[in-house]
């Protein structure tokens, strides 16, 4: 898979876990659990040395944000709304700026 469709991949999953979680993170902790572990595996096997121009500096800060968006995600957020409205921001900053791959 090249990296576009990759990234695309894990914006969707964002979007999807965002999605869940605004809507009953904890009727749906078991399923944005795996898809956390699922993107975060898409997110490792991504060489971010691989990008160049503005869409590395964006996936660069993606970078720095995505671990700790993981770790509130298990560990089951405080305002699940604001957690989620993260998670969909990031996932529609990535689908916009796949384009620029």
């Amino acid at each position: 898979m090249n990296n576009k469709n990759q990234i695309l991949d894990i914006a969707m999953n964002l979007n999807r876990i965002g999605n869940w979680a605004a809507d009953d993170y904890q009727g749906k902790k078991k399923r944005i659990n795996l898809f956390l572990d699922q993107t975060t595996r898409y997110v490792d096997s991504l060489d971010e040395k691989s990008f160049q121009g503005s869409f590395k500096r964006t996936y660069n800060k993606f970078l720095k944000e995505y671990p700790g968006l993981v770790k509130t995600g298990k560990q089951g957020p405080k305002e699940s709304l604001h957690w989620a409205e993260k998670m969909m921001t990031w996932g529609n900053i990535l689908t916009h700026r796949a384009q620029l791959i």
